[in-house]
C-alpha cells in the first residue's frame, strides 16, 4: 500500500489495487466503563501493573525506565504461554466472520451488504460512514434493527483522512472528521482503520515517523470524542517497503512503536495476516498483544508460484487457498488473546473480482469458516 494514494468515496488505489470500501480474559462491567464493539476499554488512566499493559504516554518522570520493565516482563509472561496445551479444549473465539464487499470488488449498498452477508453466513459487515451520515436518525435505528435481525453486527469502518499527503490535504481530512466521527457513533461503530505507507521518496524514516504520529495524534483525539478507536495496519511485502528511497515501518514491532508516539489510548493496529506474514512475524509476536491492542483483522493467503521477496500487494489469495500463509497459527494466536473483533478477507483477487456478486461472496464466506473451522481443530 503505497505513499500518496489519497482515499475515495467508493474506495482507493493502493500499489496498482482498488480498495473499495463500498463496503483477554473476559471481566464484569464496572462503572465508568466505556464499550467499544464488544471489548470494555477504559478511559486514560494511571499506570497499571508490571507485565499487563504499554502505557503510551512519556510525559511522567520515571516513566520510560518503567515502561522497559513493563514491557519485558509483560513479553516474556506472554512468550511462556502455550497456544493451547495438550489435551485441553480450543480456546472459545469471540472474533466475528466479517463481510466487506469492496474487498472483493462486489458493489453493494449498506443494506444489499447487509442481506449478503445474512445470507451467507457472515457474522458481522462493514459500515459505510458514508452512505451512514447522509440517513435520518429514523432510518438509521430501522437499519440497525434490520442488522439485529439478520444476526449481525458492524465491524469496522475505513478512516477517510489522508495523512499521507501535505498538509493542507491532511487539515481538509480532519476538518470533516467530526462529522465522520458521530456518524460511527450514532450507528454504534466503534472500530475504523487505515493502512500505513511503507515507503517513501521525500521523507526519511524518522521524518514521515514524527509527521505520522503528530498527525494521526490529531484524529485519535477527535475520535476518542466519538468513542471510536482507530487501528493502523503495516504493510509488509518487500516490493512495497523497497518500492522508494526511504523504507518506512513495516513490522509489528516497528507499528507499536509508532503507536507507543502517538499515546493514544484508543489506538491500536490492524492486523493482517499478508503483512504479518511479510514482515516475518509469527503467532508468538500476536501473543504479546492484548484484546484492546487489536482493532481488526484482515485474512489472506500468499500465491504458491511466486517467490516471497517478488510477490505484489494487489495478488493474494482467500484464506487457505494455497496454504503459504499459516493461518491456522494466525487464528488461534488470536483466540488465545481472546479479541473480538471482525476478521475479514482481503484478497485483492482479480479471480474473485471477476466473479458474480453472489459468487464472490459465497466463495469467500466457505474461505473463511474453513479458516475457522482450524480453531476446533
Amino acid at each position: 500500500m503505497a505513499e500518496g494514494m489519497a482515499p475515495r468515496a467508493a474506495g482507493f488505489t493502493v500499489l496498482g489495487s482498488i480498495h473499495d470500501f463500498s463496503r483477554g480474559t473476559a471481566r464484569k462491567e464496572e462503572p465508568g466503563d466505556v464499550l467499544f464493539h464488544s471489548a470494555i476499554r477504559r478511559p486514560r488512566a494511571p499506570p497499571r501493573a508490571p507485565g499487563v499493559t504499554m502505557q503510551a504516554d512519556m510525559d511522567h518522570p520515571g516513566r520510560r525506565e518503567f515502561l522497559t520493565s513493563a514491557f519485558t516482563a509483560g513479553v516474556a509472561a506472554a512468550l511462556s504461554r502455550p497456544l493451547s496445551a495438550a489435551g485441553e479444549s480450543p480456546v472459545r473465539r469471540r472474533m466475528t466472520i466479517d463481510l466487506i464487499c469492496g474487498n472483493l470488488g462486489v458493489k453493494a449498498t449498506q443494506r444489499e451488504a447487509i442481506d449478503l452477508a445474512r445470507r451467507h453466513g457472515f457474522e458481522s459487515v462493514f459500515p459505510d460512514a458514508g452512505e451512514l451520515a447522509r440517513l435520518s436518525d429514523a432510518e438509521v435505528q430501522a437499519l440497525l434493527a434490520d442488522l439485529k435481525a439478520a444476526g449481525l453486527v458492524f465491524g469496522a469502518a475505513f478512516l477517510g483522512v489522508d495523512f499521507r499527503k501535505d498538509e493542507d490535504t491532511f487539515g481538509r481530512g480532519l476538518a470533516e472528521l467530526p462529522a465522520y466521527a458521530r456518524a460511527l457513533q450514532r450507528a454504534g461503530v466503534h472500530r475504523t482503520g487505515t493502512w500505513l505507507p511503507p515507503s517513501s521518496d521525500g521523507l526519511t524514516y524518522l521524518q514521515y515517523f514524527k509527521q505520522t504520529a503528530r498527525r494521526l495524534r490529531e484524529v485519535a483525539r477527535v475520535l476518542g470524542d466519538h468513542e471510536v478507536r482507530l487501528g493502523l495496519e503495516y504493510v509488509g511485502p518487500k516490493t512495497a517497503w523497497a518500492a522508494r528511497r526511504y523504507p518506512f515501518l513495516h513490522t509489528l514491532a516497528e507499528t507499536r512503536e509508532l503507536i507507543a508516539e502517538i499515546g493514544a489510548t484508543n489506538v491500536g493496529l490492524v492486523l493482517d495476516s499478508w503483512h504479518w506474514f511479510h514482515a516475518g512475524d509469527g503467532a508468538a509476536d500476536v501473543q504479546t498483544l492484548r484484546n484492546e491492542d487489536v482493532v481488526a483483522v484482515d485474512l489472506n493467503d500468499a500465491p504458491a508460484d511466486v517467490p516471497k521477496d517478488q510477490q505484489k500487494d494487489n495478488a493474494r489469495e482467500l484464506p487457505l487457498a494455497t496454504g503459504v500463509i499459516d493461518v491456522a497459527g494466525f487464528l488461534k494466536a488470536l483466540a488465545a488473546i481472546g479479541y473480538d473483533g471482525p476478521v475479514r478477507a482481503e484478497p485483492f483477487n482479480e479471480a474473485v473480482r471477476k466473479m458474480p456478486a453472489e459468487e464472490a461472496v459465497a466463495a469467500t464466506a466457505r474461505a473463511m469458516k474453513k479458516a475457522f473451522a482450524l480453531l476446533e481443530a
